[in-house]
């Protein structure tokens, strides 16, 4: 798809109402440290992680409550990813979006949308895929991507992961960007290389009807923990089911 031509209205659904920023930034939860509402399963081992949520997403799919996905990046979402592939889907009901990408090309091995294609994407025939384009730089790829996500929102399933600061998304903990509204926002100065970024908003994750966050390895055990007490953004999403392994879950 070539975004510079991209309509505002491309990929809503028949008769879906859009949602205005304002009822999306007043969404659940807020961004002090306060504890939110967490579901937090713990399994033993990271394929087993994998193997949950490749199992609900496709459950979701499959009863027609996962009519638009959000992907994310990183090594748990794409083992989720290749057992997904594998199993019985109804793709051609589904829109997939992406919750933040680098502003890499899209073949770049840092790209999440190339992870997403190599695992998954190229395997499966979904109905539409909204890559962000983040190569055009930071700020134009939020503002093509934005309309896209608005006239999809509230999006049905978003899947996270976690970074060992307790980012999600491109959302990293005391950045500014944990508290701007609207759809997607372009991000110059990420803690972790690539600086340049674009990610979707925390109202818009809030709002999302189902998230699903995965946490794997005993290097996210100290995000788990302040997540669980709201201190960073993966924590900051009310309602989010929590999937994670026994040794992220640590001594917490």
């Amino acid at each position: 798809m070539d975004y510079r031509r991209v309509a505002p209205g491309r990929g809503a659904r028949a008769g879906r109402p859009r949602w205005r920023l304002h009822a999306l930034a007043g969404s659940r939860g807020g961004t002090d440290a306060s504890p939110l509402s967490l579901e937090v399963t713990v399994l033993e081992t990271a394929e087993e992680v994998a193997a949950a949520a490749a199992g609900e997403i496709a459950a979701a799919i499959g009863s027609g409550a996962a009519r638009t996905l959000v992907l994310a990046g990183g090594s748990t979402p794409r083992r989720c990813y290749e057992l997904l592939a594998d199993l019985e889907v109804a793709w051609g009901r589904v829109t997939v979006l992406f919750g933040d990408e680098r502003c890499v090309p899209p073949d770049h091995p840092d790209s999440n949308y190339r992870l997403a294609r190599e695992a998954l994407l190229d395997r499966v025939s979904p109905a539409t895929v909204h890559r962000m384009p983040a190569e055009l730089g930071p700020d134009e790829g939020a503002e093509l991507y934005s309309p896209v996500v608005a006239a999809l929102a509230p999006l049905d399933l978003v899947l996270l992961g976690v970074g060992e600061d307790g980012h999600t998304a491109s959302l990293f903990p005391g950045h500014p960007a944990v508290n701007e509204s609207g759809w997607a926002i372009g991000i110059h100065d990420s803690p972790k290389p690539p600086p340049e970024r674009v990610t979707l908003t925390l109202p818009v994750l809030r709002a999302a009807r189902r998230v699903l966050i995965l946490a794997t390895g005993a290097g996210k055990a100290d995000a788990v923990a302040k997540g669980k007490r709201g201190e960073v953004p993966s924590g900051m999403i009310a309602g989010a089911r929590w999937l994670i392994d026994r040794e992220a879950a640590g001594a917490h």
